[in-house]
């Protein structure tokens, strides 16, 4: 059985998703564009031709996802992939939240982060013998994106849509993940800035996050700095360091010279770790997950929704005292 897929938006990141839905043999039968009209036979300027696909994937601009997810909702028995973050208003959420619970099962969020790596390494060595209870995560990853000529004409560097791009963008993948391992968070604050002076939207933030279990984690994300792939996750036994595509664990604490005074603990190369594969393999199995349950035509659980509202709803409240 063909399973037939629509696609809202098609170049950028679009197109990312699109070549890997292609790649697992699915059939991409309408992309849908509000106005233009470009060479691709599947090209539609109609929403209503995606009403009768399987799926529909949306990778549009993030200030419009809500409305399409209403109109699929609605209008469509098809199953939804929604790129982060799901909605950009409280207003949106609440829709979100009313929804049924087998149609809230129909809508899966991109949040591909929770499919990484990262997410492997950090539940595995969780109370592990070599690094010990967890307390501080420090995520660094940045780029200068903000100072190619591509970036001022693009939708990210519009400050009246998308004041806070990079957070939408770019550190709620972090803030999810985060959410997603260690649940409800206690306390947050955030620390947008615009240092590229291109575009007027915020290029570059911090954000803070304790959460109720007792960890707390520090999310810088940037697109005005030179490429930086940076994290560190402190135990009370060990700290690893993921850092120029190698994974190191250092353990244990109780290290001492032959003064007695405490040293840097041995350290032990646990994998080559290239940053930037690590996150693209995520997005591809994030992807296959999704069209797994297209395949079947099996429903979402629960819990994937659930935490990406919570997410989502962090977004906004952080957003909304910098506003």
């Amino acid at each position: 059985m063909t399973h037939k897929i629509g696609f809202i938006g098609y170049r950028n990141h679009a197109k990312k998703l699109l070549d890997i839905v292609e790649e697992e043999d699915f059939e991409v039968s309408q992309i849908y564009h509000p106005t233009k009209n470009i060479e691709d036979s599947r090209i539609t300027n109609n929403l209503e031709d995606l009403y009768e696909c399987d799926a529909v994937v949306i990778a549009s601009p993030n200030s419009t996802h809500f409305d399409y997810i209403q109109n699929l909702i609605e209008n469509s028995n098809c199953l939804i992939y929604c790129e982060k973050p799901p909605v950009t208003s409280y207003e949106s959420i609440k829709y979100l939240e009313e929804l049924t619970e087998e149609n809230k099962k129909r809508i899966f969020f991109g949040f591909n982060l929770r499919f990484s790596k990262f997410n492997d390494i950090i539940k595995q060595y969780s109370n592990s013998e070599k690094l010990g209870k967890i307390i501080q995560i420090n995520i660094i990853t940045s780029m200068g994106f903000a100072f190619k000529e591509k970036y001022l004409g693009s939708w990210r560097a519009d400050g009246k849509n998308n004041l806070h791009n990079i957070l939408e963008n770019s550190s709620i993948h972090w803030i999810d993940l985060m959410i997603f391992i260690f649940g409800e968070y206690s306390n947050s604050d955030y620390f947008p800035r615009l240092v590229s002076n291109n575009g007027t939207s915020y290029d570059t933030n911090s954000v803070i996050l304790e959460f109720k279990n007792g960890v707390a984690c520090s999310i810088f994300t940037s697109y005005a700095t030179p490429l930086i792939e940076n994290i560190i996750i402190v135990g009370t036994n060990g700290f690893i360091t993921i850092r120029d595509d190698t994974l190191e664990i250092f353990s244990p604490r109780d290290s001492f010279d032959k003064n007695g005074l405490f040293k840097k603990p041995p350290s032990e190369c646990i994998d080559n770790f290239n940053f930037g594969k690590s996150v693209q393999e995520s997005l591809k199995k994030s992807i296959n997950y999704f069209l797994e349950h297209v395949e079947k035509s099996k429903k979402f659980d629960l819990n994937n929704f659930e935490k990406s509202i919570l997410s989502n709803k962090l977004a906004l409240t952080l957003q909304s005292r910098r506003n």
